[in-house]
């Protein structure tokens, strides 16, 4: 399963392969409306959410498509949020993006930009790509705040799944830059 970072770790945390057992815990992420607040979607109970999320990560993991990378805090051993290198189709181009989400709960205590740059390391290092991208809805400047603090700018706007959202991107040049 190319793209996984299923035994890494950051600072504070533990990068593994998601399992079923964490649904319970990550079904509070699809009650919170918060989590979505920022893209638009058919809205169905937390429960099927959930279920569908976790279906298209199995899926991206069997078709080489990258996925979400469990986040474990290493301290408490909690379930923090996901996140991974997905490959994705934008503007009928297919790039590597970092995606990541976390638990209300873990919201700004610098989490969501530690699992990211880890992210932006492991491909960087092994070459999986020459530029990495995020997608990211207009409205969500907390995500944005991630993305510019790991060196990504914001490199066009476009559609994406009936979302208005910003391309921010990196290259390996910039990366390479940024670590010198």
């Amino acid at each position: 399963m190319k793209y996984l970072l299923e035994g890494e770790r950051s600072e504070r945390i533990l990068f593994r392969k998601i399992a079923l057992s964490d649904f319970d815990s990550w079904l509070k992420f699809h009650a919170n409306p918060e989590t979505s607040l920022h893209w638009n979607t058919t809205r169905k109970s937390p429960k099927v959410e959930c279920e569908q999320w976790y279906e298209t990560q199995f899926r991206r993991y069997e078709n080489d498509m990258g996925g979400m990378n469990a986040l474990v805090e290493e301290e408490s051993g909690k379930l923090i949020g996901h996140c991974g290198l997905l490959v994705q189709t934008v503007d009928e181009v297919t790039e590597l993006e970092i995606g990541y989400s976390l638990l209300s709960e873990f919201w700004n205590r610098g989490f969501a930009t530690e699992a990211a740059k880890k992210c932006m390391d492991v491909a960087f290092e092994r070459k999986y790509a020459e530029s990495l991208i995020s997608i990211i809805s207009i409205t969500n400047t907390p995500s944005e705040k991630v993305a510019i603090k790991n060196g990504m700018k914001k490199t066009k706007q476009t559609n994406y799944k009936g979302n208005a959202v910003n391309i921010f991107r990196i290259t390996e040049s910039e990366w390479i830059r940024l670590n010198e």
